[in-house]
């Protein structure tokens, strides 16, 4: 199904202004899925608007928040949510630490008390486009073995990195500490596809490949990303004094109260350090570099790291958005949510 990316926005804001939420806040979470749906991260695009239209509507979400934030320092300070929509709560301490950034040189901000926030490369590429290096990292409920282990105690636990590059290009860095995000094993379940047995575990601690009977999700490269996945959950969730580890709350259980997850943005001025202008071309050159590269076996090209997603946006606004139509169906049906996420385990069982 293919859909123009107003469209799909102008659906997601019906929707979710269904279930409860004002028209403000549904407009900056349309604008985040749509954006991971126009650069092919269906994962947290529109596929997560049902989920979010049961919590809103069941009481989980804040749906009137009294957003505050306390600059504890010169350039650090804490952002409260109070549980209203995450995206809402990230874009606008995003805002506060490019700010404080912008004066001081560096701006390390702390977001609390805040619901499932989608894409963290929305965030930081906003630090990009005001010349500055954006990077923020976001806790997640217990959905990953750890190296080693069998049962879940960390989340997927993401981080993006975004830095500017001459003609308003950038480099824009986002993943899950997972083999890969909990969002491409829904978009699997959706599509009743089979998945890599390298991205996930059944109920005995055993590779699968059939996304129906996950129960934890593998740490990229091991120890390596099990290690990362540790490092996330200290920095947005220990950091702030926020529950940790196998403590964070579940995305599927009482879809009536609030989440209390954490999230860090770190954001870095180029100017305190070096010449912009020369930081910007440098970052060019490194993006050129890599596009020049003689590729291996079996790759078309090398790409750095975003390319291949900025131009599946670029490619979206010509063309449309295709989006599964399940979520179409749903998204243009008089129907608010299935009571279908509530009181689940973190696989949806």
């Amino acid at each position: 199904m293919i859909v123009t990316r107003d469209e799909l926005e102008n659906l997601i804001v019906t929707k979710l202004n269904k279930a409860g939420l004002k028209k403000e806040h549904a407009n900056d979470v349309a604008k985040t899925l749509s954006f991971a749906d126009s650069r092919g991260i269906h994962s947290h695009g529109a596929i997560r608007t049902e989920y979010y239209s049961e919590r809103i509507a069941k009481g989980g979400i804040n749906t009137t928040p009294k957003f505050s934030f306390n600059q504890t320092g010169e350039s650090v300070g804490v952002f409260n949510g109070d549980n209203g929509m995450g995206h809402v709560a990230a874009k606008k301490s995003m805002d506060k630490a490019i700010n404080v950034a912008k004066k001081t040189g560096v701006a390390v901000i702390g977001v609390k008390n805040i619901s499932h926030s989608g894409t963290l490369s929305f965030y930081t590429q906003h630090a990009a486009e005001e010349n500055l290096i954006g990077i923020s990292t976001c806790q997640a409920d217990p959905m990953a073995v750890p190296f080693g282990g069998s049962e879940p105690y960390y989340g997927t636990n993401p981080l993006s990195f975004s830095a500017p590059a001459l003609n308003k290009e950038m480099i824009v860095f986002d993943m899950a500490t997972t083999v890969k995000a909990w969002g491409k094993i829904l978009e699997a379940r959706s599509n009743e596809e089979n998945i890599p047995n390298s991205w996930a575990v059944d109920r005995n601690g055993s590779p699968t490949t059939d996304p129906f009977k996950v129960r934890g999700l593998s740490p990229m490269s091991g120890a390596k990303g099990y290690g990362l996945a540790m490092m996330v959950d200290i920095l947005s969730g220990i950091l702030l004094g926020l529950p940790f580890g196998n403590r964070v709350s579940a995305l599927y259980g009482n879809l009536s109260e609030g989440r209390d997850l954490g999230q860090l943005h770190i954001v870095i001025n180029p100017e305190y350090f070096t010449d912009l202008e020369r930081f910007k071309e440098n970052v060019s050159i490194t993006m050129s570099d890599l596009n020049k590269m003689k590729p291996a076996k079996g790759f078309e090209q090398v790409f750095y790291p975003g390319q291949r997603s900025m131009k599946k946006e670029k490619e979206s606004e010509k063309k449309g958005i295709n989006l599964n139509e399940a979520v179409y169906d749903y998204l243009k049906s008089e129907v608010v949510h299935n009571n279908k996420y509530s009181n689940q385990t973190p696989f949806g069982d």
